[in-house]
């Protein structure tokens, strides 16, 4: 490698030697690749258009024939072929201060940028290309690209040098186009019905707003601890309190926690907020803002998953999470009234491991669910009407406390949105947050904390609101066919490859 570096450094030089610069300061794009297909597309074979154009692009393929050579280049929306004649690019060298023919077979690699002018020519074999008439180096690459045969087949490294990925794997790059359309979606789908985005803090005094462990930070000035937020939802419903009625926010949430192909400590999310509505509402919106995004990205609504056909034309399903148990388990939590032995024997009896934390009903029938349950929704389906004990932000249904008005959307086995009818009693409220403080202080570092500003704020009062937060990564992957969280986020979490100065490498991090 280093061989290679310093054989391309001297080229490099060797142009700052004849009076050329090798690091570019600009260049005048005329157009891209994909406009000059678009508009010259109609070309016969031989074909040519005196009509001039000026395009850059980093070189991905080479080949010199003598007096003629045919280079590719690609910009950010594909591909064309230059078309190198030794006469055409030589014929002005006497008058101005150009590069030659000779230069950009010797001193051009792949891997480097250009920018080239001249004229259109489709060649007798069919291929649209520019024919060169002068060209500029742009930027000099000092390292090769990944062999074009083999492409980058090290996943570990795909993740760590996104660069490579994105230069050699057409794949990826469409990845990250097709994530950028479906943000830009979602914004114009909310803001055209007049939801209102709004900007939260990220560094807070509380971690609110999940049941998550949060990165915790110092500020130095102020000398208090902060942290990373684990959800918008509390300053969102405090907008909510000060008067407006819809809002949104989608952006970064960041929890301590594992990682795996489902799960990135940093990762996207859009959560939604809507004054005199409630979960009931949130699953309709959820299933017209899901069927847009799909439709707007894949031009159809029913997609192929690692091989599993995802339908989200039909209706979606609507259970409660007790009937759901029921169906898979054959375990009916109704018939326990609230015995935690019985619920605890007919659990174990289904094979089902209860951590430490496990110790009501409501519990219990949340980790069957887990366990049993989860995985084997591979439609859009939603799960509705989950224990109080796991759900201390949701509104309890006024026919049985135990349960609140919430609900999962799960599609391929995975949670894809959460949302509830919100609890607005603020007494409640602090009652939820005490019983979840005294879990924390037993030991649960995902328990939520109390939010004594949160709780003013419900005490100066808040109207009936329906929440919901929709986990923007894990429907790219949907969307995008890709296996892993780390497919769709340019630049994941990864474990450190350094551990020494003896530039030991550590294994590469295993996925759950």
């Amino acid at each position: 490698m280093s061989e290679i570096r310093e054989a391309r450094l001297q080229k490099a030089n060797s142009l700052v030697s004849k009076g050329f610069a090798s690091y570019a300061e600009n260049f005048t794009i005329s157009h891209t690749t994909q406009l000059l297909i678009q508009k010259f597309g109609y070309l016969e074979n031989g074909q040519e258009e005196n009509f001039n154009v000026s395009i850059a692009g980093r070189v991905m393929a080479k080949r010199v024939m003598g007096k003629i050579a045919f280079f590719t280049i690609s910009d950010q929306e594909g591909q064309i072929q230059l078309y190198l004649d030794k006469r055409i690019i030589n014929l002005n060298l006497e008058k101005q201060k150009l590069l030659s023919f000779e230069d950009i077979k010797e001193i051009v690699d792949i891997g480097d940028w250009l920018g080239v002018y001249g004229t259109i020519k489709k060649t007798n074999k069919g291929e649209l290309s520019i024919k060169v008439e002068k060209w500029e180096m742009l930027s000099k690459s000092l390292q090769p690209l990944p062999d074009k045969w083999h492409g980058l087949t090290d996943i570990e490294k795909r993740y760590r040098q996104r660069y490579l990925d994105l230069i050699v794997n057409p794949k990826s790059k469409n990845v990250f186009k097709t994530r950028a359309q479906c943000i830009s979606f979602i914004r114009k789908w909310l803001d055209t019905r007049n939801f209102l985005e709004i900007e939260t803090p990220i560094l807070q005094s509380e971690a609110g707003g999940a049941e998550a462990r949060p990165f915790i930070t110092h500020h130095n000035t102020l000398d208090i601890p902060l942290y990373l937020r684990i959800a918008t939802e509390l300053h969102l419903k405090r907008m909510v309190v000060g008067g407006f009625e819809k809002v949104y926010e989608l952006g970064r949430i960041f929890r301590n926690e594992g990682i795996s192909t489902k799960h990135n400590p940093e990762f996207t999310s859009v959560e939604i907020y809507q004054a005199f509505s409630n979960y009931v509402d949130m699953m309709n919106l959820t299933e017209e803002l899901i069927k847009d995004i799909v439709f707007d990205a894949c031009g159809s609504l029913v997609i192929n998953y690692q091989n599993k056909e995802i339908d989200f034309s039909q209706p979606w399903s609507r259970v409660s999470m007790k009937d759901i148990v029921k169906q898979y388990t054959g375990i009916d939590f109704d018939s326990f009234d609230g015995d935690y032995q019985a619920a605890k024997l007919a659990v174990q009896s289904v094979d089902v491991e209860l951590p430490n934390k496990v110790n009501t009903t409501g519990r219990l029938l949340n980790e069957v669910f887990e366990q049993k349950v989860e995985s084997q929704l591979i439609q859009p389906t939603f799960v509705i009407d989950y224990p109080v004990e796991i759900s201390p932000l949701a509104r309890p249904h006024q026919d049985n406390r135990e349960m609140v008005q919430r609900f999962e959307l799960f599609i391929y086995g995975r949670e894809l949105a959460n949302a509830f009818s919100e609890l607005i009693d603020p007494i409640d409220q602090r009652e939820r947050m005490q019983l979840q403080e005294s879990l924390r202080d037993a030991g649960d570092l995902e328990a939520h904390c109390i939010d004594e500003d949160f709780l003013n704020a419900l005490e100066i009062g808040m109207p009936p609101t329906g929440g919901l937060g929709i986990g923007i990564d894990r429907l790219i992957m949907l969307i995008t066919n890709s296996p892993s969280i780390r497919d769709v986020i340019p630049f994941p979490l990864l474990k450190p490859e350094i551990t020494s100065n003896k530039n030991e490498k550590l294994p590469s991090h295993e996925v759950k």
